[in-house]
């Protein structure tokens, strides 16, 4: 067997098995590594060369920066502006707000950290407005696609695309030189989605729908009866407190009163200083009128027609957050003693308040029984830690209130500093994308918005190793001639030599395959062979690679063409059919950008 019929023969194999589905996709790719050292194609070296390659390294830096974004709460507050923004009345205004959002969020951050990040938000803009959530959906992803070509770090491919043209001796595509490709695929989705969505696109809800997380906190202080029997007071600079320790606010002779928690007055988190200050507060619980007395005696502030809001703020802000458990059977908690004030063995959780069967308990000791909850106070990080623990059933994530109803927490400047700096460098070509997204990452773990282990948990690992373990081959169809085979191909179906002819020819193949396996799995494959055709031609590789760039993110026949489009499946209510009908207008504007504008601006 000839080495390019071998080469075929691995080609179609991997697509088989990609769209079989029932392999994982990361064995598949590495079995193409490992199929093309086998057969003698490549050498060991150039079967794992994709994993010692900059772009692998890029990507993966890509997703530390877009989970540094999401856990900070820079998305939730691009969330909360666009619900802002968008109004109740206006169809229009309101599709226009999410293409803009998620198109720009995907030029930054990628189409899947974008759409993953954004999904929860449109899904609760649909129940706030009463809209259809499969009226919003579909859109999305489909703008996102549109917007991973405003920018470099938009998708992989681009990426690929870029160094493909370094390596054919032309020069890399510039960060922003997507942009003028990006910005008419945008527009037309846009407008496609205004004059025609409401037809093409179903009118139902999916089979679940997300949890509005805007009021958690007041929800949570209602259900607890809270603001009853809690009460917030501050220390004033002539209280005889500050300067003291805490310890000396243990006074048994506050009969009727319970102290809770001490919060520090800057951060509003639980108090470590060793001393208390001007600004401190105490949580306390009790009698109203025992608290008053304590507050005059002692010079604390107590404003009474604000202690509802002020008591949600000091529990619920950007440092420290409430979550709601509860005692499963066999817990090893049953039978052990809670109160409320109580500090966790932890240190670094307080508990607020206990219930047993939807009725407080009260401020005095309780023996935990199955079927008890509790509110427990503290930092965001202390909850997301300590609340792993099995022996409690967490109600709520406290991530995922925390992601929807605290906007810009702590790092939130931060992250958009660093994504603001690698930017500028990508930019400006100052320095190699990889070490950009390197000096990115290493910013982000200096500066406490993630730890080492926080950045593994946020890269795409399936993604990353299927661009790597697919890197060699490309080199293996370009060695064995089975790139220029192709070429020669599309090049004798261009009638002559014309270059729009093969723009077409390759728009469509890369299309068709880019429907039924990964996008970034396509353009591996196809890259090599345009740019042969390219050469064969003696034309320009950037206008061909920019065509191929284009059909890679025209994935919208199928819910499997991305992650993305399967994503929104369920909570769309879509059906499998129900994609082309508002996929293929857009893959025919896809189309003509693809084929008629993109020589426009890179010349053949």
């Amino acid at each position: 067997m000839s080495n390019i019929a071998l080469m075929a023969a691995i080609i179609l194999a991997a697509i088989i098995l990609f769209v079989w589905n029932r392999i994982p996709v990361i064995i598949v790719a590495m079995g193409v590594g490992l199929a093309l050292y086998a057969t003698g194609l490549v050498t060991l070296n150039q079967a794992l060369s994709g994993f010692g390659d900059p772009a692998v390294m890029f990507i993966a830096t890509l997703f530390v920066i877009s989970a540094a974004l999401d856990r900070t709460g820079v998305t939730a507050w691009a969330g909360q502006m666009l619900i802002r923004g968008a109004g109740e009345e206006s169809r229009t205004r309101l599709l226009v707000l999410i293409a803009l959002l998620v198109a720009l969020l995907t030029a930054l951050i990628s189409v899947n950290g974008a759409v993953a990040a954004l999904l929860p938000v449109v899904m609760v803009m649909a129940l706030r407005l009463r809209r259809k959530p499969s009226q919003l959906l579909m859109p999305l992803v489909f703008s996102a696609h549109a917007g991973s070509l405003l920018a470099l770090t938009g998708t992989p491919v681009n990426v690929l695309v870029s160094e493909a043209a370094a390596d054919a001796g032309m020069r890399a595509i510039g960060f922003f030189e997507f942009t003028i490709v990006g910005i008419p695929l945008l527009l037309g989705t846009i407008a496609i989605t205004v004059l025609f969505g409401e037809r093409l696109l179903p009118h139902r809800a999916g089979e679940t729908m997300s949890v509005d997380f805007g009021r958690h906190a007041t929800t949570l202080v209602e259900q607890y009866g809270l603001q009853k029997g809690l009460f917030r007071l501050r220390l004033r600079a002539t209280s005889p407190l500050v300067g003291q320790q805490p310890s000396a606010l243990d006074a048994p002779s506050w009969q009727g009163l319970r102290l809770v928690a001490i919060h520090d007055g800057e951060s509003g988190d639980r108090l470590r200083r060793e001393t208390l200050a001007e600004g401190d507060f105490l949580l306390v619980s009790g009698d109203g009128e025992e608290a008053a007395q304590l507050a005059a005696s002692h010079h604390l502030a107590f404003r009474l027609e604000n202690s509802d809001v002020e008591l949600r703020d000091s529990l619920f802000n950007r440092s420290s957050g409430l979550a709601e458990v509860m005692i499963p059977p066999r817990s090893e908690m049953i039978g052990q003693t809670a109160f409320q004030g109580m500090v966790t063995e932890s240190g670094d959780l307080v508990v607020i308040a206990i219930q047993r069967g939807g009725m407080d308990a009260g401020v005095e000791p309780v023996t935990l029984q199955a079927g008890d909850t509790m509110l427990l106070q503290g930092s965001w990080k202390a909850l997301d830690v300590r609340l792993a623990d099995p022996q409690v059933l967490v109600v709520n994530s406290p991530e995922l209130v925390r992601r929807q109803a605290v906007p810009l927490g702590i790092g939130a400047w931060g992250a958009i500093g660093v994504l603001a700096a690698m930017v500028f460098f990508l930019a400006t070509g100052l320095l190699p994308a990889a070490v950009a997204g390197i000096l990115g990452s290493f910013a982000l773990v200096l500066l406490r918005i993630l730890n080492v282990e926080q950045c593994y948990r946020a890269i795409d690992w399936t993604t990353v190793i299927l661009v790597a373990a697919m890197m060699p081959l490309s080199t293996a169809m370009v060695q064995t001639g089975a790139a220029e085979m192709m070429a020669d191909g599309l090049v004798a179906m261009a009638a002559g030599g014309s270059p729009t002819i093969l723009l077409a020819g390759l728009f469509i193949l890369t299309a068709v395959l880019g429907q039924l396996i990964s996008n970034t799995a396509t353009a591996l494959i196809i890259i090599p062979v345009g740019v042969a055709a390219a050469s064969a031609m003696d034309v320009s590789p950037l206008p061909v690679l920019m065509t191929i760039a284009v059909a890679a993110a025209a994935a919208f026949l199928t819910p499997i063409a991305t992650p993305t489009n399967l994503m929104v499946m369920r909570p769309g209510g879509y059906a499998f059919g129900e994609y082309w009908k508002f996929g293929l207008p857009m893959m025919i504007w896809f189309f003509i950008v693809g084929v008629f504008i993109v020589p426009l601006v890179w010349r053949f």
